[in-house]
């Protein structure tokens, strides 16, 4: 990759950001749907930080709202239906939320990219990878069609794609699908970003390829210092490349944790149900389990904690008090650095 980094470019860093604060932070943030049938709370009050060369990996089912939180952070979201109706999202200690349209479009891909969980959609059928990686070159940077396509070699070189000068002129089609979301990550590293939002970077991917694309994805981030958000239902993923994991049900984060912590002792019964769905090699021959129930409908979340009817240790003041997210402490007392739980009951989830 060329040595003119996003450094060199003349367009002004955000201003009001701070060198000691996080690189991101999510502040409250709501995002609704009007559908027909009423509002969907996809995203209720979500809140996070990111630091520079930190991984935070949100995980969570399906419809948890873990995409549309990234898609609000990027300004990518289908409105209508959607809209952010409340909240704050700080990069470098400016809001996003309040740009217009021409401020979000200079930052997104020069400053924050995101890679996208099915790349055969995400790229274009009818241009050459090559056209498209090119593209970011040509229109944030004013390259010509020819330096374009050098820099286009130089990024599928650099996520080793095999034969990349020959392969430039190819089209998505013809690349597997894990040369595919290589191509992703090699379009999202273009501009070199201060972060990169992954959304299920290996969905649909066999184990081998999973396990190559992160650790390429973490090679790459370590090497520019990028902050990194990985999205993904899959425990199995983030265990041996995240710092810390939020865990997300119905639109909220019930629990936060460095990665490690939270493997060894989940302060909440959501995180110990997915803990508890990962197969396991010393039970072989038994039933996998599986939590109990659907996650809740967005238009009708249930009163108090939106897993109580699925939880196994639900109470009338879990169905009847929305628990907040808070403070863990350890056995003797002393609060867990980095550790929050929104469970009624966290202490018995964690000590127990």
């Amino acid at each position: 990759m060329s040595s003119r980094t996003l450094k060199d470019s003349p367009v002004a860093e955000p201003a009001g950001q701070s060198a000691d604060g996080p690189l991101l932070e999510v502040e409250d943030l709501h995002v609704e749907f009007v559908t027909r049938e009423g509002v969907a709370r996809a995203v209720n009050g979500v809140s996070y930080s990111v630091d520079a060369g930190e991984t935070l990996a949100v995980l969570g089912e399906s419809g948890s709202g873990k995409s549309v939180t990234a898609q609000a952070i990027m300004g990518i979201l289908d409105s209508p239906p959607g809209r952010v109706a409340g909240g704050r999202v700080l990069f470098k200690g400016r809001d996003l939320l309040t740009m217009t349209e021409e401020e979000r479009r200079r930052i997104r891909g020069r400053k924050i990219a995101m890679i996208f969980q099915d790349a055969l959609s995400a790229l274009n059928p009818v241009f050459s990878v090559g056209w498209q990686l090119g593209e970011m070159f040509r229109v944030h940077e004013g390259m010509s069609k020819k330096a374009s396509l050098v820099k286009a070699v130089e990024l599928m070189e650099r996520v080793r794609i095999p034969a990349a000068k020959q392969r430039v002129n190819d089209y998505p089609h013809q690349f597997s699908g894990g040369m595919r979301q290589r191509i992703m990550i090699a379009m999202a590293l273009a501009l070199e970003p201060d972060l990169i939002i992954a959304d299920e970077p290996t969905t649909a991917l066999d184990v081998t390829v999973q396990a190559q694309v992160m650790d390429l994805l973490a090679e790459l981030q370590a090497e520019f210092h990028m902050g990194l958000i990985l999205i993904t239902h899959d425990l199995g993923v983030v265990a041996d490349v995240a710092d810390k994991i939020a865990v997300m049900y119905a639109g909220r984060i019930v629990e936060t944790a460095p990665v490690h912590e939270l493997y060894a002792n989940p302060a909440h019964p959501y995180t110990k149900g997915l803990l508890r769905s990962i197969p396991r090699l010393d039970q072989r021959g038994q039933d996998l389990y599986a939590i109990k129930g659907l996650p809740p409908n967005l238009l009708h979340l249930p009163a108090g904690c939106s897993f109580h009817p699925r939880c196994e240790q639900a109470t009338d003041l879990c169905r009847g008090e929305r628990p907040l997210l808070s403070p863990v402490a350890g056995a003797g007392g002393e609060e867990l650095p980095g550790r929050r739980s929104a469970c009624h009951f966290w202490k018995e989830t964690l000590h127990g």
